[in-house]
């Protein structure tokens, strides 16, 4: 047997030696870029503005990077008078029955829920329906209305549809404080942008219709020991404002308002109820979501008057249960779904104008 090269028996355990430190230099940048992005989250938070048929959103596998509200230390930054105006435009949106509702110490032009029963924590919670993103996408132009709309029309939609009650006076000190507290809630967004956790989370299309047989189920199991058998909620001691508000019946929102829309009401339950679920930990599995928001908008509740709305049929959502539409399917495809038809076919004919005949009959 040959004696072996010493020279050469270096040289491979110097190759060896090269080889093992370049792949724990290649472990040590994984785990170090792996602890940035636990710590700190995505650096990108920012989105294009939302729009009102806005697509799935996959959220953060971390959350860290969903926008959240200004620290109370900012509050600090602004003068005197608009602090008291942003602190009473949170009062009015966290306890709007006591100064808006039926007994209202200002007006009576609510039904009795506050505007917090629906944009939870006072507009505050990540996919909660919260306030982040109005200041920066309003004015903007809206399908619904066919105009350009500002923040005083999109605070007065909430009080004609989801309280199903009158518009406020746009000059009024209730008026102006709520716009403050909107604006302070903005505060720091960039305009034209909607960022990550702002408004109601999109859940993807089922491939099927959304089952309101099954959606009874989930709300006898989930959601009836909180707003009750029949839907009604339960009343606050001070028999003012709702502890649990009304799903359906007469007290509850109206057929106009944006959560009689099923895909809204899916992605607002799905991470944000049974009450004390949040993003990190959701409770219901998309499935239960979308059948639960099925079964809740099939039960009865005030109407309004649609006709002015959706001049343009091609613009309608493809949840909006009333017809006409532009394309051709029934309004019961349009309520429950299944929505991945209909959406194929809109994006088939993006662009497309159809005057809504209701709108024109109206003027």
């Amino acid at each position: 047997m040959a004696a072996s090269d010493p020279h050469r028996d270096d040289q491979k355990f110097i190759r060896l030696l090269q080889a093992l430190m370049g792949l724990l230099l290649l472990m040590a940048v994984v785990v170090l870029a792996g602890g940035y992005v636990f710590i700190f989250g995505v650096p990108d938070f920012k989105e294009e503005p939302l729009a009102e048929t806005q697509s799935y959103q996959k959220p953060d596998s971390n959350f860290v990077s969903l926008w959240t509200a200004p620290p109370e230390w900012r509050m600090a930054e602004v003068s005197p008078d608009d602090r008291k105006r942003i602190n009473y435009g949170q009062e009015l949106i966290a306890h709007t029955a006591e100064y808006l509702g039926p007994k209202g110490k200002i007006k009576a032009i609510s039904n009795g829920m506050n505007c917090q029963n629906c944009h939870l924590n006072a507009g505050t919670q990540p996919w909660g329906n919260n306030y982040f993103a109005v200041q920066s996408t309003y004015p903007k132009f809206r399908e619904r209305s066919g105009t350009s709309e500002n923040q005083v029309k999109r605070v007065n939609d909430c009080f004609q549809r989801s309280l199903n009650g009158k518009a406020l006076d746009s000059t009024s000190t209730e008026m102006q404080a709520i716009l403050a507290y909107i604006k302070w809630l903005g505060k720091g967004v960039p305009s034209k942008v909607a960022p990550r956790g702002s408004g109601i989370f999109k859940l993807k299309f089922l491939d099927r219709a959304a089952d309101a047989t099954q959606g009874k189920v989930v709300y006898e199991q989930k959601c009836q020991s909180c707003h009750q058998a029949n839907g009604e909620g339960v009343l606050a001691a001070d028999q003012k404002s709702y502890t649990y508000p009304p799903l359906w019946g007469k007290n509850s929102y109206n057929v106009g308002a944006g959560l009689f829309r099923i895909s809204n009401f899916a992605g607002y339950v799905k991470y944000n109820m049974p009450l004390g679920v949040t993003y990190q930990q959701p409770q219901l599995t998309d499935e239960e979501a979308w059948d639960v928001a099925a079964f809740v908008n099939s039960m009865p509740r005030p109407t309004k008057d649609l006709s002015q709305d959706w001049p343009n049929l091609a613009g309608k959502p493809i949840d909006h249960p009333f017809g006409p539409f532009a394309d051709p399917f029934s309004e019961k495809q349009h309520k429950y779904g299944p929505f991945k038809p209909i959406k194929k076919w809109k994006d088939n004919h993006k662009g497309l104008k159809v005057p809504n005949p209701l709108t024109i009959a109206s003027r």
